[in-house]
């Protein structure tokens, strides 16, 4: 395999420079393909992340980009984005040896990397307030200003794709930003640094910290002078992040987990559902939070769907991710793939069947390869139907009424997306507006607007990302009043308590 461009060593970026950890300290990056090591990366300690914090905080006070106009920071937000596209299939490839996904995905995260910046980039120019006349008295008004310096914590799935989702409006905002991004993906973040330095934006501007969440990442959380927290991963770690940001009063932005529904009717059209259905559990690899997880099949349909989902699971490409054939590739890192093939096991206790599923081909056995898989005659209550498994995993529970479909797609703890197959749109609504989850679709995948608010309910996050939502979190209000004339003022201090 050859992966041109990949950044050797991947350094930290801090004030407009590469530059190597304070203590010195390094840790392999490990291609999934092949468990070998692609290259080492800087490990970021508490000092770092200091150093990245305070460089941000100073372009943020007293370098130019708090100052600029929105149009004149949108420039920069062009030119990023431009540089993306320029280097698009070596962020592309790199995000390939990586994270696994597969090539022809990679270069659909890339080229939505640089849509991030090219749609925030206009949002930047729409920030508008509020007035608020008061007759020939006053004349108040509202404006949104930007926070400061902004803690951006991402995950190790399509890695490139969701830090860009991070930092593009937040630098649109007017705020300064230090990334610290998954220690089990941490390439692209580096070739995105570069880019940064490329356009010259600014010193601080954009600061890079490598390292492992609980000391890089918990010192970012914890510095006094980042109050924005963005964070985008799994539930268990978004709470004690909340809890370590507490006692600054932090702003918070998080992204968690999901367990979402696909719900088919026996009205739905199947073949659109079923492709839906595959490419929406199998596509990244099984590894997105928006995955459609779990399938709730009507009883009436249930046998025929249930016996061409397993036959179109089967032949699911799994292979090298350079291969553009390929459709399924390796999971991130040897950790996960026992986690998630712990859970293959727990399902098969718990009393599922796997109609699809089991051993790797020989040739694919060094990666952390797992075959795309089906658990059927699965129950609600079973941890494989209520835990994040977090791969190329589905099962499937069968419904007989609406109201039933209801009660499994809200019976679990999560709630950040649905998908719902009927030809009948007013039962589509019905159930769109009853699902615990921030997101639903009727009849489609997950097609994305980026001007839409995306998040979730209950434990699948706090706030929103996109469109003027993500405005909401990287700006706050500031309100000004204006005197227009000479309205009365209280006096006080004129008496004379002199005979008092």
């Amino acid at each position: 395999m050859s992966f041109e461009g990949m950044p050797r060593p991947a350094l930290h970026f801090i004030d407009g420079a590469f530059v190597e950890s304070a203590k010195g300290g390094w840790f392999d990056t490990l291609n999934p393909t092949t468990n070998e090591v692609l290259t080492q990366v800087a490990e970021g300690t508490e000092e770092d992340v200091h150093r990245a914090v305070e460089a941000a905080y100073r372009a943020f006070h007293e370098g130019p980009w708090g100052r600029m106009t929105a149009k004149e920071r949108a420039r920069y937000l062009v030119q990023i984005a431009d540089a993306i596209e320029r280097h698009g299939e070596e962020l592309a490839r790199i995000e390939v040896a990586d994270t696994g996904l597969p090539i022809a995905q990679a270069r659909g995260q890339a080229a939505r990397a640089a849509e991030n910046f090219r749609f925030f980039a206009e949002m930047a120019t729409r920030i508008t307030g509020e007035t608020f006349p008061v007759g020939d008295a006053f004349l108040n008004y509202a404006i949104r200003v930007p926070v400061g310096v902004a803690g951006l914590i991402t995950p190790w799935n399509t890695p490139l794709m969701l830090a860009t989702w991070k930092i593009a409006p937040c630098l649109a905002a007017g705020n300064t930003a230090v990334l610290k991004p998954a220690e089990w993906s941490p390439l692209t973040a580096t070739k995105l640094a570069e880019i940064m330095q490329e356009v010259d934006l600014p010193p601080g501007v954009f600061n890079l910290v490598h390292g492992f969440g609980e000391v890089a990442g918990d010192a970012l959380v914890r510095h006094p002078k980042v109050p924005l927290i963005s964070f985008t991963g799994e539930t268990v770690t978004g709470r004690t992040i909340m809890r370590n940001g507490a006692d600054g009063l932090k702003r918070f932005s998080m992204e968690l987990g999901g367990k979402s529904p696909v719900i088919v009717f026996d009205d739905a059209d199947l073949d659109r559902a079923l492709d839906a259905v595959v490419f929406g559990v199998y596509s990244l690899n099984g590894e997105r939070c928006t995955a459609s997880s779990r399938l709730l099949i009507q009883e009436t349909i249930r046998e025929e769907f249930e016996a061409r989902l397993a036959e179109r699971v089967r032949r699911i490409r799994l292979g090298n991710p350079l291969d553009p054939a390929t459709e399924v590739g390796p999971l991130i890192h040897s950790e996960h793939k026992t986690r998630v093939e712990r859970y293959l096991d727990i399902g098969l206790r718990e009393g599922a069947v796997m109609a699809v599923g089991g051993d790797v081909p020989e040739d694919l056995a060094r990666g952390n390869f797992v075959r795309p898989t089906l658990f059927v005659d699965v129950k609600n209550d079973m941890r494989i139907a209520q835990e994040e498994i977090f791969g190329p995993v589905l099962v499937s529970i069968p419904f007989t009424t609406e109201e039933e479909a209801l009660q499994l797609a809200n019976g679990v703890s999560y709630g950040l997306a649905a998908y719902i197959w009927t030809r009948d749109l007013e039962r589509a609504h019905r159930l769109a507006r009853r699902i615990d989850a921030g997101m639903a679709w009727i009849n489609s995948q997950n097609v994305r607007d980026l001007r839409t608010p995306f998040g979730g309910m209950k434990m699948s996050g706090v706030g929103r990302e996109g469109g003027h939502y993500s405005f909401e979190f990287y700006t706050e209000w500031k309100t000004i009043h204006v005197a227009l004339g000479q309205h009365p003022i209280p006096r006080f201090g004129l008496a004379d308590h002199a005979g008092a």
